[in-house]
């Protein structure tokens, strides 16, 4: 559904209250995926190197300022900041004002264009416990096209709880895509 529960209720569509209750099932969950799931060892090796990864968390939250997005309750991460090397792109700038996605164009200008990324590069997106990221991810994957992108789920609830592990505080150098970002978002 593009634009989800958001371009639903804009739409007018009806909505349910009513439990819905499923047969008792019994599941098994198959091997994790590793093309598409990043985890810590890989994101500090991918870091080192250098590779593209991408904050999706608010501005605040990317600085350090905050641990959690507004409205929420601050629970998980002890330090605040994020991974050295991050571009910071607020996961709602993919998306318009009633939830559908941006076109491809406006997404090609935003990664391609403004943050000069890499469809052929590896990249890591990540966020705050992997929901907001996982978003963004399908966006470089299936809107955009990048043929090597994984969500870190763990994400900053675990790197930001890791012993070893470089954390930034602050504004990205060179001028903060951060602010970019959320100037674009806000026009």
């Amino acid at each position: 559904m593009n634009g989800g529960r958001k371009r639903w209720e804009l739409d007018g569509r009806a909505w349910s209250n009513d439990r819905v209750t499923y047969p008792h099932a019994h599941y098994t969950a198959a091997e994790q995926d590793g093309t598409i799931r990043a985890l810590r060892d890989e994101v500090l090796k991918h870091q080192r190197a250098g590779k593209q990864l991408l904050d999706v968390r608010s501005p605040e939250e990317y600085r350090g300022e905050r641990m959690h997005m507004p409205d929420y309750p601050n629970e998980g991460a002890i330090r605040g900041g994020h991974i050295p090397g991050a571009n910071n792109v607020p996961w709602p700038m993919n998306c318009n004002e009633d939830g559908t996605f941006k076109t491809a164009k406006e997404l090609e200008t935003l990664y391609l264009r403004d943050l000069k990324m890499k469809r052929r590069s590896p990249t890591i997106a990540y966020c705050r416990i992997g929901e907001r990221s996982s978003l963004t991810w399908f966006v470089l994957k299936y809107l955009l096209g990048f043929g090597n992108v994984k969500n870190y789920d763990g994400s900053w609830l675990e790197w930001g709880n890791c012993v070893g592990v470089p954390i930034v505080k602050g504004a990205a150098p060179g001028g903060a895509v951060a602010a970019t970002a959320a100037a674009a978002h806000a026009s």
